[in-house]
């Protein structure tokens, strides 16, 4: 399970790497140019080199935009045939659709010269609605938009796909993934940290029949904010995590999920890998001076099996899972996605789940795996909020993947931005070279800030869509498995 989050290391230092050279060489030219041409040339060079830094070059962004994306689709999925006629997107065959399918376009993109420097994007629209999903600058490649509430145009005829400072050619490739409605189902979401569950599945659980809340960790570590307050280090960090554990159980009451279908566990922020290591040591915390869970567990509803010694312990996390899997006997797991999400507490909580239903007497009928982090694009999804989600970059073709969209109404939107901005850990004010980026930004790149919160995750996570990808579901024509 390690091997996700040590690509996410090994780009990073390769970006760091690289960055450092062109530094040097950067710093080689202003000597140059002082000594060749004029005392006053550096520095003036110097801030403007820094100013395009900024504005074009500041994004984490671990791969190259000309690279294909590499998606390998269910076998089962269907596969209309289709044809890209001037802007408008045409079926070649009968196509009957349910309208709530998962409609994936695979199309090249190739961004103009303006797409260099403003991000590109394709609009889709039908007449009456329009959607942009926005992709890297200067791309060239095989890209896939996410074409789900549109099915009723593309039946008719009246979609038209459009690219703004890009061009998109083809031939296209339709993918249609059929669901059920999981909305009508018992859901629970597994969040490694409060907010997780928000992120990612607000709209789902909120609209849920039957929806359960389970945050694995207090998320009580990086308190400086706190700290500023004249808190010690390790008062902080418990300030923070008592703060974040009241967030995992009151937010979700905004979304209409009863307290008693919330629990915080407690443990302790980017310490699963080691608890999954040495699955009967307990794990201190790394900042808040504590090796006791239960004090970010006051407001569970209920008792769990951690409650009895209160270690930290990957044992005593596998039997709060199984006793809140059996009580709650979820139809849908909604958990992070191993092989997309690089996060360490990501990766260890879908570990930590999967390790809990071997041998339960309760099985759920499907897993949805979401992510809320990528390993090589950290603005993904790219654009702003309202925008509909293309797919992440992904270049593994070995992984089998099974995309499912849920749509978001603009009122559905909002309650979700509202119910982020509940969150204490999104609401501190950003640090000042983030806030000069983000004005250099929308200056010079065109970039627009959300309107319901200065967090990145604001724009990250209030869209058009939510993305999930089905790793295990029992259906009509059997049983579909994907990276479990």
């Amino acid at each position: 399970m390690s091997q996700p989050a040590s690509r996410k290391q090994q780009l990073l230092k390769r970006h760091r790497r690289n960055k450092r050279i062109s530094l040097l060489i950067g710093l080689l030219v202003l000597i140059a140019s002082g000594v060749l041409l004029a005392w006053w040339l550096p520095p003036v060079l110097a801030v403007l080199g820094w100013v395009a830094h900024e504005a074009w070059f500041a994004d984490h962004l671990f791969y190259s935009p000309k690279d294909d994306y590499q998606y390998n689709f269910a076998a089962d999925s269907q596969r209309p045939p289709v044809r890209l006629v001037g802007e408008k997107l045409i079926v070649d065959q009968p196509l009957s659709l349910a309208g709530d399918e998962t409609l994936i376009l695979a199309i090249k993109v190739k961004s103009g010269w303006l797409g260099r420097f403003l991000d590109p994007y394709v609009q889709l629209s039908d007449g009456e609605s329009a959607d942009r999903q926005t992709f890297e600058r200067g791309l060239n490649g095989l890209r896939y938009l996410n074409l789900s509430g549109f099915g009723a145009a593309l039946v008719d005829g009246k979609l038209h796909i459009r690219g703004r400072f890009c061009r998109v050619m083809g031939p296209p490739q339709l993918w249609v993934f059929s669901q059920p409605d999981y909305r009508n189902q018992r859901v629970m979401v597994i969040a490694p940290h409060a907010d997780d569950a928000e992120l990612a599945a607000f709209g789902l659980y909120s609209q849920a029949r039957e929806a359960w809340i389970v945050t694995l960790t207090a998320g009580e570590i990086e308190a400086e904010h706190y700290q500023q307050m004249g808190l010690e280090r390790a008062q902080a960090a418990r300030l923070k995590g008592r703060l974040r554990a009241w967030d995992s159980i009151a937010v979700p009451r905004w979304a209409g999920v009863p307290q008693d279908h919330c629990a915080q566990l407690g443990y302790f922020c980017l310490q699963l890998p080691a608890m999954q290591a040495a699955p009967d040591q307990p794990m201190a915390s790394r900042e808040a001076d504590l090796n006791d869970i239960r004090l970010f567990r006051q407001l569970n509803p209920f008792p769990l099996p951690g409650d009895l010694d209160g270690a930290p312990t990957w044992l005593n996390l596998l039997a709060d899972l199984r006793a809140l899997i059996l009580r709650a006997r979820p139809e849908v797991i909604v958990l992070p996605h191993p092989s997309i999400d690089p996060h360490p507490d990501h990766i260890c909580a879908h570990a930590a789940v999967i390790e809990a239903l071997e041998g339960l007497e309760w099985q759920p009928t499907t897993v949805l795996g979401y992510a809320n982090h990528l390993h090589d694009n950290d603005r993904w999804p790219m654009g702003n909020s309202g925008d509909g989600i293309a797919l992440p970059p992904v270049f593994d073709a070995s992984l089998s993947l099974r995309p499912c969209s849920l749509a978001l109404n603009l009122e559905q939107q909002r309650d979700k931005a509202m119910a982020l901005g509940m969150m204490h850990d999104l609401q501190p004010r950003a640090v000042l070279k983030r806030r000069v980026r983000r004005s250099i930004q929308q200056l010079l790149a065109g970039r627009k800030p959300s309107p319901y919160g200065e967090n990145e995750f604001f724009r990250k996570a209030v869209r058009r869509h939510e993305l999930f990808w089905v790793l295990k579901e029992h259906a009509a024509n059997g049983l579909h498995r994907g990276e479990l």
